[in-house]
């Protein structure tokens, strides 16, 4: 199996590591549009080569495009476009981004569609770039594959023995329903976290009194603001319905920590605060 990775940053790196180590790849190609990051990623081994984009499709029989959902939703029609093209029978075209829908819908009606298999690996950190990429990201984690019905049903195996291989548990899936639940688990925690260090900073300036009593609770409620805008900023645009309606939600029941505060309603805030510790059922 020869894996061409576009895009080299913690997603595509890590994916490159394991897949190379633990066997699905026998070589790993990527392309990266940073003249820098291609340069760290061929020094430090993320890669066997780093090739242009036309010649890693056509030399790869698996394309990973590891790049933010505004970039993937222009690249993945050049891909399958390059599919029909070369009439590359067998050839398989995965995403990892975080939201479904658009790029659902922007290859609906390719002829080449059935080559392309939607994934989303559930792991990551804040950090981004080749520097970023680690053995085991994806251990233990989830991952979706939606739409799988409109995928070939060779397409999707080889997707579900490459997940398998980075020891993560698969989840199936329609595109609208992922973008919801994405919504819900991971954008909104994007949002308040951005929210928090912008309220953070905007009111104490004195940088060194945040250094000195941001406690862990802090640090690891503000960590996901350190997350690159390059990957958030078209996340939030694309799923902006969904996200809009769990912003309004939240902000309700900010509403109600508000009031019951102002109140000095002591009963109030015990019950909010007990009926939020519920999530320990789910979460430990």
């Amino acid at each position: 199996m020869k894996t061409g990775i576009i895009g080299l940053g913690l997603i595509g790196g890590s994916m490159a590591i394991d897949l190379k180590r633990r066997g699905f790849a026998d070589e790993v190609y990527g392309v990266e549009a940073e003249p820098v990051n291609a340069a760290a990623a061929e020094k430090i081994g993320l890669v066997d080569k780093v090739l242009s984009f036309e010649d890693c499709v056509d030399q790869s029989d698996l394309i990973v495009l590891a790049v933010p959902v505004g970039a993937a939703v222009k690249l993945l029609p050049k891909v399958l476009d390059r599919f029909a093209l070369t009439e590359a029978a067998g050839k398989v075209v995965i995403d990892v981004c975080s939201t479904k829908e658009h790029l659902s819908r922007c290859v609906k009606y390719h002829p080449c569609r059935k080559m392309y298999v939607a994934s989303h690996p559930m792991a990551g950190t804040e950090y981004s770039g080749p520097w970023a990429a680690m053995p085991g990201l994806f251990d233990g984690h989830a991952c979706i594959i939606c739409d799988p019905e409109e995928s070939d049903n060779r397409a999707v195996r080889i997707v579900e023995d490459l997940y398998k291989t980075l020891n993560m548990r698969t989840i199936y899936m329609n595109s609208s329903n992922h973008d919801v639940h994405t919504a819900y688990v991971s954008h909104i925690s994007h949002v308040t976290s951005f929210a928090l260090a912008l309220t953070v900073l905007d009111k104490e300036r004195d940088e060194k009194h945040i250094f000195d009593l941001a406690s862990g609770g802090f640090s690891s409620t503000v960590r996901l603001a350190k997350s690159s805008p390059d990957m958030w900023t078209p996340i939030l645009s694309q799923n902006r319905d969904n996200i809009l309606h769990v912003m309004d939600t939240y902000i309700e029941k900010m509403n109600d920590f508000r009031k019951a505060i102002a109140d000095c309603d002591e009963e109030a805030v015990r019950g909010l605060i007990e009926e939020a510790n519920k999530i320990r059922r789910i979460i430990r």
